[in-house]
């Protein structure tokens, strides 16, 4: 992974008395794509908002490349984002023209070449010069996409960028965020598609009520799953043993990351009774249904 590139800090919003957002932290590093998992209302769209310079927090930072984003609006020249569904285009404009107006407020020059290559990225350039207005929901859902990579930004920050697209668009919208990882670019995004995009996210975060109620770690990590005595006080107690990187509870069952046999030892000395042990197949939407359901 690179250097740091998108820094979040104790962020809260409120809207009156009601919180939306309380004291939200977390980071992502330059090649690095980190998602937001959450149900409606848990403050994903607010989070995004803020992140992009969109909206002001009530309490909090955001730092894009270490500049912050609320200060020094001249920080976002690094960002490409996506924050409505779809983004908002001239529908009487065609998609090119869309894309050429944006350039232009960009400061790009000579940027022919760029708009060509994303709406290929993106399979536009068969409806490019067309009216965006006759455009379907995916395809300007897809043209968003292809404004926020427009600048070759250093960062994407994505809300729902799947949403309204069919199978082959949600599986093509994937590719390209994984690829944005391996190019060295800063991803994040929030989605209802775990199962997907747990196949190339490094961290997910996961939003209830307004607070981040747990990061999963994707990247290269072994997990294990335990049955034993009293799994409430086991998993506490785990929690204080060195070698142990993480432990929740699923179904009744300890995951646990780490290393298992200190963890094993350590149980039985302090006089639990392990009934199971063996390697987890994660699986990114169960444990998400089991934390929200659990929060």
């Amino acid at each position: 992974m690179g250097e740091e590139a998108l820094s979040i800090q104790r962020l809260s919003k409120r809207y009156g008395r009601r919180p939306v957002l309380e004291g939200v932290s977390l980071s992502v590093r330059l090649g690095e794509v980190y998602a937001l998992a959450g149900p409606n209302g848990s403050g994903k769209t607010t989070l995004i908002r803020l992140a992009t310079g969109l909206a002001f927090p009530t309490q909090g930072e955001v730092f894009l490349l270490g500049e912050d984003v609320h200060k020094t609006p001249a920080a976002r020249r690094h960002l490409g984002a996506v924050v409505e569904a779809p983004a908002a285009f001239y529908p009487h404009l065609t998609g090119r023209a869309n894309l050429e107006r944006h350039a232009y407020l960009l400061g790009l020059s000579r940027a022919e070449e760029r708009i060509r290559e994303v709406l290929a990225r993106l399979r536009l350039l068969a409806v490019a010069d067309q009216k965006v207005g006759g455009y379907s929901l995916g395809q300007r859902q897809r043209l968003g996409l292809a404004a926020a990579l427009l600048s070759d930004p250093k960062v994407l920050v994505l809300d729902e960028p799947t949403s309204g697209l069919d199978p082959e668009g949600v599986e093509l919208v994937h590719t390209l965020l994984a690829e944005a990882s391996r190019e060295g670019r800063a991803v994040l995004l929030s989605t209802h598609h775990l199962r997907e995009v747990s196949a190339y996210a490094h961290r997910v975060g996961i939003l209830g009520g307004g607070r981040l109620l747990e990061e999963v770690v994707l990247d290269g990590v072994r997990r294990y799953a335990l049955e034993v005595s009293e799994p409430e006080r086991a998993r506490a107690f785990l929690l204080t043993q060195p070698g142990v990187l993480r432990a929740s509870l699923m179904r009744g069952r300890i995951l646990l990351e780490g290393d298992p046999e200190a963890a094993l030892s350590a149980l039985v000395r302090e006089g639990f009774r392990v009934r199971a042990f063996y390697p987890h197949t994660f699986d990114l939407l169960d444990y998400y249904q089991e934390k929200v359901a659990h929060a």
